[in-house]
């Protein structure tokens, strides 16, 4: 899939004139990044044929190492592609890889409305996730901040990408519009452990060291719990290990991590209801994505030797 995908960048003028993205487009590629993978397995599941999803698989590649190349700039990521080409090289090509999204839909095969319904969903999602990166640098630590930086930085993509698989497996417009709900659920879902993965990772992540909006770090920082103003205290002394660590500690004691695990399970019960929903031709292939999707918590329960919640699974 990978392979085809990358056969079928070939042949886009843009990467002929400019071959530096492609690289690392080809580059990425290798690690194979199931993010890249969702509209082929939207497709299948409306009982598309995959061949048109390979386009579909394109453009959110595409798209993706466009938002991680700005994205790693504005957050000063050590990692980030700008420190071995230079932040002038990398914007220059995520403002290529933008385009070559948009370019790869239109020399799809997909049907001319379904292409241009494709662009204007790529074009939406790009905007808001501009919109997104805006709000993260001024956003007022609260929740209902937490939630609207979600909406508009984290879940567009993951909703184009269920989108623009659907339209490649031929479904119609009011499909396409479900998969997309249930795209930015799946971001959503991604986004919650993201932070608690982050929140408990050794060394300190950026979420404590930016003091980014993190839902488990925000929620010992501002509901009021008996280690409220020790955890307030202890803040100011990162990256201390001593400090992250009593830091982590409260965070599973002051009821932090349930609450991101209370918020999956809501997520994981409204995908669920809107699967059924569906009349799809493999509905098992979207079951089985979420089921992947929501299996660290799982885990964490088995970890704990707690019973998996009736309907979880």
């Amino acid at each position: 899939m990978f392979q085809q995908m990358l056969q079928f960048a070939s042949t886009l003028p843009i990467f002929g004139e400019w071959p530096e993205p492609k690289v690392l487009l080809e580059r990425i590629a290798t690690a194979e990044p199931g993010d890249w993978l969702l509209p082929w397995h939207t497709c299948e599941a409306v009982g598309g044929k995959p061949e048109p999803a390979i386009a579909s698989m394109l453009a959110v590649a595409c798209l993706q190492l466009s938002i991680i190349l700005v994205d790693d700039i504005l957050d000063e990521d050590i990692r980030g592609e700008h420190h071995r080409i230079g932040v002038g090289p990398a914007s220059n090509q995520a403002l290529a890889l933008q385009s070559a999204s948009i370019e790869a839909i239109m020399n799809s095969t997909l049907p001319t409305m379904h292409k241009l319904a494709a662009i204007q969903r790529l074009n939406q999602t790009a905007l808001q996730t501009a919109y997104g990166q805006h709000l993260d640098t001024q956003a007022e630590a609260n929740e209902s901040a937490y939630w609207q930086l979600v909406q508009n930085k984290s879940t567009p993509y993951f909703s184009l990408a269920f989108y623009l698989g659907a339209l490649a497996g031929n479904a119609n417009h009011e499909t396409a519009d479900h998969f997309a709900a249930l795209g930015a659920i799946y971001g959503e879902i991604i986004q919650i452990q993201d932070d608690m993965n982050d929140a408990m990772t050794i060394p300190a992540s950026p979420d404590w060291l930016q003091a980014r909006l993190s839902l488990p770090i925000l929620f010992a920082r501002s509901i009021d719990h008996p280690d409220r103003e020790r955890f307030l205290q202890l803040y100011g002394s990162l990256p201390d290990a001593h400090a992250l660590a009593e830091m982590q500690q409260i965070l599973v004691r002051c009821g932090a991590i349930s609450y991101c695990v209370h918020q999956l399970l809501q997520r994981h019960a409204r995908a669920t209801l809107l699967v059924n929903g569906l009349q799809l031709a493999h509905v098992q292939v979207i079951k089985k994505l979420i089921a992947d999707v929501i299996q660290p918590v799982r885990h964490m329960f088995s970890d704990l030797g707690i019973p998996e919640p009736d309907g979880l699974f």
